[in-house]
C-alpha cells in the first residue's frame, strides 16, 4: 500500500478509536440528578393543576423521592379540595345561618349570580368525585417510607379558585378562609410565619385523613337520601330541582329579618329534616368499604404516632411528640395523652374487629356489635336510632368496651378532647 495511503488509514482509525473513547466516557458517566420540585409555588399561587403534572412527571423517574410525593399529594388534596368548593359555588350555595349545622357548608363560598340547578344526581356526582380525589391523594402517599425527609409548606398562603375563574386572588387564600370560619384574627404576616416542616408522620396523618373523609363520603352514596335532597335541599343551594315549588321562595336578606336566626318556615324545614333522615339502603357495598376506611384510620393513626415518637428533632413540627414544641400556639400534647390515645387507639380497633361491643343504652345485658352494621346492612333511620328500635338486629350478649380508656381519655384531654381528636386523627 503507498506511504500516503497508510497515513490516511491510520488518522481514519484513530479518529474512530478517540470517537469510541470519548463515547464510552461519556456513557459511563453518572446522569445529573433531575432537580426535584417544590410544591409552594403551585401552592401559593393556585396552580394545582401544573403543579400536579410536573410532580408527576418527576416522580415517574424519581420513584423513591418521598419528598417529592408528599408535596404531589398536598397539591392532589388542594385540588379536590378546591373541585369540591367550585361544585358548591356552580350549584349556588348560599351563606345562610344553617350553614354551621353541616360542616363542609361553612366554607366562606361567594355568592353565584347565576347559578345552575342542582339535581339529586348532580350532588351525588359532587360526592363522588370528592371520595375519587381522595382515593387519587392516598395512593400518592401510600409508598412513602422515607422517616428523614422535610417539606416545608406555608399553609396560609395557599390559594384557592372558589368560583372557578381560573384567578386565585389574595381573599381567596386560607389564610383569610380560616378567619372567616372559624372567626379568628390571623394577619398575613402570621401567614407567612406559620411555616410547617412535613415529615413522614404528617403524611401518615394525612393518608390517614383521606379514609376520615372518604368513609364519610362512602356513607353519602351509600343510601338513597332523595326524599331529604326534594325537601330540604333548598335551605343551602339557590336553585333546587324539586316537585315541591312552593319552597323556592325569595330569600330573606339578612338572618335578623325575623328578629331571630331562623324564619318560621327554616324551622319547619329543620323539623322535616329530621323527619326525613330516614334512607333506604342503595348501594350497601359500600358499607363495607366505610368499615375498611375505619379500620385504615386506626392502622395508620398508629403508624403515625410511631413515627412522630420516633422524632429526635424540633423542627417547626405540625404534630409534636411530648419532647418537641408545635407550630400551633399553645398547643402542647404530654405523655399521658400519647398514652391515652394508644389505649383508645386499641379499643376502638377491638369494637372495628368485633372483638368488644359498644353497650346499649336501653338494656345493659346488651351490647351493639357494631361492623355488623356495615357487613350486614340495613335502611337508616336516625330517629330509630336515637330511640334505640334501630340497633335490634346488632343486639347480642357480649364483652362491652372498656369504659376506663374513655374515662382515661377525658382525663388526660380535658375539655379539649374534641379538638385534639380532630388534630391528632
Amino acid at each position: 500500500m503507498p506511504r500516503k495511503m497508510q497515513w490516511i488509514w491510520r488518522s481514519l482509525i484513530a479518529i474512530l478509536v478517540s470517537s469510541l473513547m470519548i463515547a464510552t466516557t461519556i456513557a459511563l458517566q453518572p446522569t445529573q440528578a433531575a432537580i426535584a420540585p417544590l410544591p409552594d409555588p403551585y401552592l401559593t399561587s393556585g396552580k394545582f393543576a401544573e403543579g400536579e403534572k410536573v410532580f408527576s412527571d418527576y416522580l415517574q423517574t424519581n420513584l423513591k423521592d418521598d419528598k417529592a410525593r408528599l408535596g404531589l399529594g398536598a397539591i392532589q388534596f388542594m385540588r379536590g379540595t378546591e373541585r369540591l368548593i367550585q361544585s358548591l359555588y356552580r350549584y349556588g350555595m348560599m351563606q345562610t345561618p344553617l350553614n354551621g349545622l353541616v360542616p363542609f357548608l361553612r366554607l366562606p363560598i361567594p355568592k353565584n349570580p347565576q347559578p345552575q340547578t342542582l339535581t339529586y344526581e348532580g350532588l351525588q356526582q359532587v360526592f363522588q368525585a370528592w371520595i375519587d380525589d381522595l382515593a387519587t391523594v392516598r395512593n400518592t402517599l401510600e409508598p412513602i417510607k422515607d422517616g428523614n425527609f422535610k417539606l416545608a409548606l406555608r399553609l396560609g398562603l395557599i390559594r384557592l379558585d372558589f368560583d372557578g375563574n381560573g384567578k386565585a386572588t389574595d381573599d381567596e387564600m386560607l389564610w383569610q378562609i380560616f378567619n372567616a370560619i372559624t372567626g379568628a384574627n390571623v394577619t398575613e404576616k402570621d401567614a407567612q410565619q406559620f411555616l410547617i416542616a412535613f415529615d413522614r408522620g404528617d403524611a401518615l396523618w394525612l393518608q390517614g385523613y383521606t379514609h376520615v373523609l372518604g368513609a364519610i363520603g362512602e356513607f353519602l352514596r351509600a343510601y338513597d337520601s332523595r326524599e331529604l335532597f326534594e325537601s330540604c335541599a333548598h335551605l343551602f343551594f339557590q336553585r333546587v330541582d324539586t316537585p315541591h315549588k312552593f319552597l323556592i321562595t325569595p330569600r330573606r336578606e339578612s338572618p335578623d329579618e325575623y328578629g331571630y336566626s331562623f324564619s318560621p318556615f327554616e324551622i319547619l324545614d329543620l323539623v322535616s329534616a329530621v323527619h326525613l333522615t330516614k334512607f333506604p339502603l342503595a348501594e350497601p357495598q359500600r358499607m363495607k368499604t366505610i368499615l375498611n376506611h375505619l379500620k385504615s384510620i386506626i392502622s395508620l393513626s398508629r403508624e403515625s404516632w410511631q413515627s412522630i415518637l420516633a422524632e429526635t428533632d424540633n423542627d417547626r413540627e405540625w404534630i409534636p411528640n411530648p419532647k418537641q414544641v408545635s407550630v400551633i400556639p399553645q398547643a402542647r400534647v404530654t405523655d399521658d395523652m400519647v398514652k391515652a390515645w394508644f389505649q383508645s387507639l386499641d379499643e376502638i380497633e377491638s369494637i372495628l374487629t368485633a372483638k368488644k361491643n359498644l353497650p346499649f343504652w336501653r338494656d345493659a345485658k346488651l351490647s351493639i356489635n357494631f361492623p355488623r352494621i356495615f357487613t350486614e346492612p340495613r335502611p337508616f333511620d336516625l330517629v330509630s336510632w336515637f330511640q334505640g328500635t334501630a340497633a335490634t338486629p346488632y343486639l347480642e350478649k357480649g364483652t362491652v368496651t372498656n369504659m376506663n380508656v374513655w374515662n382515661e381519655m377525658l382525663r388526660a384531654f380535658g375539655s379539649n378532647l374534641f379538638n385534639f381528636t380532630i388534630w391528632f386523627n
